[in-house]
């Protein structure tokens, strides 16, 4: 079977051929590798498929297995989800930390972000996180490219949208579970990136079995 392609319990989803010695070696690695990014694309498609119908986009984030980051984003868009950032130098992010450092002894929000955009690439995207209603609009006149939304509230999320209204991509992250997404989707957000793709999904049950030829 192909990446991404959906199968039942009982079906051969590949078939390994070669000397005994090197399939049993490399038999649990293999399967190990399989199980847990076919347990991310999985959760991904159900998060997707809980959205349907909305144009939201599910994202993962960079809460990754050390050393397996390119598998398991591999994995989410394998499952019909998409890729945030992949490493620091893909884009240019601020979070809570950030915005405390450049607002230490009243500095002005705006200013710095202005600053910022103004030595950067014309290419390099700049996202900003935000968790109060309040600090939109200093980060919204900056004319950053993304804000997102931190474990807003629904009226929150809705209240957001409206202020930012079209101006900057709108992402909602924080606390998104299967129960919760579609309601986050609903609020008029252009991504939700949800942690738990690649931080807790479970692996898929496979299993290899051998025949043996003359």
């Amino acid at each position: 079977l192909a990446d991404g392609d959906v199968f039942s319990p009982g079906d051969v989803l590949a078939t390994v051929t070669g000397p005994a010695r090197g399939v049993l070696t490399a038999e649990r690695i293999g399967l190990n590798f399989a199980q847990r990014m076919s347990g991310i694309a999985t959760l991904t498609a159900q998060y997707v498929a809980a959205v349907a119908g909305t144009g939201v986009r599910i994202a993962d984030t960079r809460k990754t297995t050390p050393g397996l980051r390119a598998f398991e984003r591999h994995a989410v868009v394998s499952g019909g989800g998409s890729n945030h950032r992949f490493s620091l130098s893909d884009a240019v992010m601020a979070k809570d930390n950030h915005l405390a450092v450049l607002t230490r002894g009243g500095g002005s929000v705006t200013l710095a972000f202005e600053a910022a955009l103004s030595r950067l690439p014309h290419t390099t995207h700049v996202e900003v996180e935000v968790d109060r209603l309040d600090q939109i609009p200093a980060v919204l006149a900056a004319g950053v490219g993304t804000i997102m939304l931190d474990n807003f509230t629904l009226d929150d999320l809705r209240a957001g949208v409206a202020l930012i209204d079209g101006r900057a991509t709108v992402e909602a992250s924080g606390g998104v579970t299967l129960d919760t997404v579609r309601a986050i989707a609903e609020t008029g957000v252009d991504v939700i990136s949800v942690g738990a793709l690649t931080h807790s999904a479970g692996a898929i049950d496979l299993g290899l079995d051998l025949r043996i030829e003359a």
